[in-house]
């Protein structure tokens, strides 16, 4: 592209709220160069231009830079472990009553996941997930709780049963489920994080961000959380700092505040 990429990503940041300095440069750039070349417009300027009068566009260009990619029970492996050991861990330290925050939730595919990962040891209407993201189209998404069958193809047999109605080769999660999280629009690169948290899912999303960004997020969730609380992130991701950030490693993909109890 012939124009100038710093300005570029000041108009993004100005029109929406989107810091593009916290991801790689390469990898996003490439991403967008893409996007642009598909809708034949001819630079950074014009792309300006087209999406602050196109909603469609803007709201398109929003679902791109935010990797929309998300299923239920991802990794099963993990999603074991959580069933087997953290969840009576949670219960046996802070009882039932717990704040439990799905960060960068997507299309509500994990939050729902969570829910009906903690209905095998708490009553639903005792449930709680915030769930929040950056890009508003996919909480509507998540409000609505539709889905494919491969976005569901993770979750336990019973739980597909009891949870999911079929329609039209598509599947509608229950009104009981959904009541239990409380979805919100939310930027972690700039807005307050939730406190007292007992538990923070934030899975696959910030392997899209430059090593310093990384180290400011995982530090807020440390900060965010209880001692003894948890931090669930994906397969993908590693915290190679996290002693000096005040977590102790548990297994796998689980961190806990402050020393293991």
């Amino acid at each position: 592209m012939a124009n100038d990429y710093e300005k570029f990503k000041k108009d993004v940041l100005s029109i929406t709220k989107i810091d593009l300095n916290a991801y790689k440069e390469k990898q996003m750039r490439r991403r967008i160069d893409s996007l642009i070349t598909r809708h034949k417009i001819a630079d950074y300027d014009a792309f300006i231009g087209e999406i602050k009068v196109n909603e469609s566009l803007l709201r398109e260009f929003v679902n791109f830079l935010t990797i929309n990619v998300s299923e239920f029970y991802r990794n099963t492996d993990q999603w074991e472990l959580m069933d087997q050991e953290i969840i009576p861990k949670l219960i046996s330290r802070f009882g039932k009553n717990l704040k439990i925050w799905s960060a960068a939730c997507s299309t509500g595919d994990e939050p729902y996941s969570l829910v009906m990962a903690f209905s095998k040891y708490i009553p639903l209407n005792q449930i709680h997930v915030i769930a929040t993201d950056i890009d508003k189209q996919a909480i509507e998404k998540a409000k609505a709780g539709l889905y494919g069958a491969k976005s569901i193809a993770g979750v336990p047999d019973e739980f597909k049963k009891k949870y999911f109605t079929e329609i039209a080769g598509s599947y509608q999660i229950s009104d009981e489920i959904k009541r239990c999280v409380e979805f919100k629009e939310r930027n972690l690169l700039k807005d307050d994080y939730e406190k007292d948290c007992n538990l923070i899912l934030c899975r696959n999303v910030v392997i899209y961000f430059t090593e310093e960004t990384k180290d400011m997020i995982y530090k807020k969730f440390c900060d965010s959380l209880v001692p003894g609380g948890f931090l669930f992130i994906g397969s993908t991701e590693q915290i190679m700092n996290y002693k000096e950030m005040g977590y102790t490693r548990f297994k796998s993909f689980f961190f806990q505040k402050g020393d293991m109890q």
